[in-house]
């Protein structure tokens, strides 16, 4: 088993509001500083350092060892970046559970950190060839020639985060995956904008305890220190009044039941037993895990495929989870989930053996989810963990599902317990 002993993270914050200044760097060293100190365990006793990240910056390639160093662990601790679309923060998680099982170290801190607000604008392959060219150029004149090659087209730039959430195997954006369920499941403007209002109204009423979650970041004069997506005045009817984003005329996903683009981090202090010899007792621990592959059309579907692949390994089942976090990457998206999941006609249609059965909205991202606090992506996977653990420790509960959908064609499943 791997424990769980510490969890902390960032507030998640809009894109290009009150976080862009700071780079995934800068999120992740603040993350994991506030970890050590509220943690108190000696910088020298880590292992390793596994953090997941998307947008990895061009200025902090193996961002995990830059935060690390920046943080203050020692120069022999190791750090390593792992890349799995919206999963890569359980994909940390998990890789220290294999790391620990394959005796490679005791304990780890683990996480995600994404500066959204920071992803890439790019030059275009025409604007490259020429810059090439300019700097080999030699003498005034051919200089000047090459300068003169330039057309206004090569200075328009291609937007990374665009190109990021676009699947270059099936040619579709995440938004049109989404689009797709939608119609095949067939899901209501209404259902989601009602999904969408749900998620707000959660987090609302779930402030507080949100904000537990939270180790303030001080930057410019003041402290940011609670998530910043979350509308408490959301209603379908305002919702209703927003334009379809990624089908303009006949499309039904809106800005407003889509995940947020944010900026944040989050990280854990994970290991084995040792942990109880620095003086620390595991507040929960990872029982199981999954991944699975799935149609990158229909990439929303993915946590059913986990969960299914997570329940055969394991024997257990969604009834048993008190505590559910689904990664609401959209309202479509989690919604077809639900549908999917509580029907044997279609889980037959989307290619799972079985139905996996109710997931009840009473255990269902009861704290709101992506929707109104922000997806930034290499983070998210560990913020689920963080928020399912500390909902098992406020409701006295013991079994918590965490799963969401990834770019591409994937789902992932983590079990996690709180020990009692």
């Amino acid at each position: 088993m791997l424990y769980i002993y510490k969890t902390t993270r960032t507030a998640f914050t809009k894109m290009s509001g009150a976080m862009a200044h700071l780079s995934a760097a800068d999120l992740g060293k603040h993350a994991l500083s506030a970890l050590l100190a509220e943690s108190n365990v000696p910088p020298d006793s880590i292992d390793e350092v596994v953090m997941g990240c998307v947008c990895q910056p061009a200025d902090s390639a193996n961002i995990a060892r830059v935060i690390a160093l920046r943080a203050g662990l020692p120069e022999n601790v190791i750090a390593a970046t792992v890349h799995r679309n919206c999963a890569s923060g359980m994909e940390a998680i998990t890789s220290a559970y294999e790391r620990m099982h394959a005796e490679k170290g005791k304990l780890f801190i683990v996480g995600g950190t994404e500066s959204m607000s920071n992803a890439p604008v790019l030059f275009r392959h025409s604007a490259i060839k020429k810059f090439a060219a300019l700097q080999k150029a030699r003498g005034s004149l051919a200089k000047l020639t090459a300068a003169l090659r330039f057309r206004p087209h090569d200075f328009s730039p291609i937007i990374g985060l665009k190109q990021g959430l676009t699947d270059p195997y099936c040619g579709l954006n995440m938004g049109e995956t989404a689009e797709l369920l939608a119609r095949e499941f067939e899901i209501s403007r209404k259902e989601q904008d009602a999904f969408a209002t749900r998620s707000h109204l959660n987090a609302a009423a779930a402030r507080e305890s949100l904000n537990q979650e939270i180790s303030p970041i001080y930057t410019h004069g003041r402290a940011v220190a609670a998530d910043d997506g979350i509308r408490e005045d959301s209603s379908v009817e305002k919702l209703a009044k927003l334009k379809p984003v990624f089908e303009k005329k006949t499309g039904t996903v809106t800005a407003g039941n889509s995940s947020q683009i944010t900026d944040g981090a989050a990280m854990l202090l994970v290991g084995s037993i040792r942990g109880k010899e620095l003086g620390l007792e595991p507040i929960g621990r990872l029982r199981a895990y999954a991944y699975a592959g799935c149609d990158p059309t229909r990439m929303g579907l993915g946590p059913l495929f986990a969960m299914q692949k997570l329940f055969r390994e394991t024997s257990l089942c969604i009834k048993q989870a008190d505590i559910i976090e689904l990664n609401e990457a959209f309202a479509a998206q989690a919604l077809a989930c639900l549908k999917v999941s509580d029907s044997s006609a279609l889980a037959k249609r989307a290619g799972l053996d079985a139905p996996l059965g109710e997931i009840p909205l009473d255990k269902l991202n009861q704290r709101g989810g992506a929707i109104a606090l922000g997806h930034p992506v290499g983070a998210t996977g560990a913020r689920l963990v963080i928020t399912a653990l500390d909902q098992l420790k406020t409701q006295n509960k013991q079994h918590a599902l965490t799963t969401l959908c990834i770019g591409g064609g994937q789902g992932a499943a983590l079990w996690i317990e709180r020990l009692t």
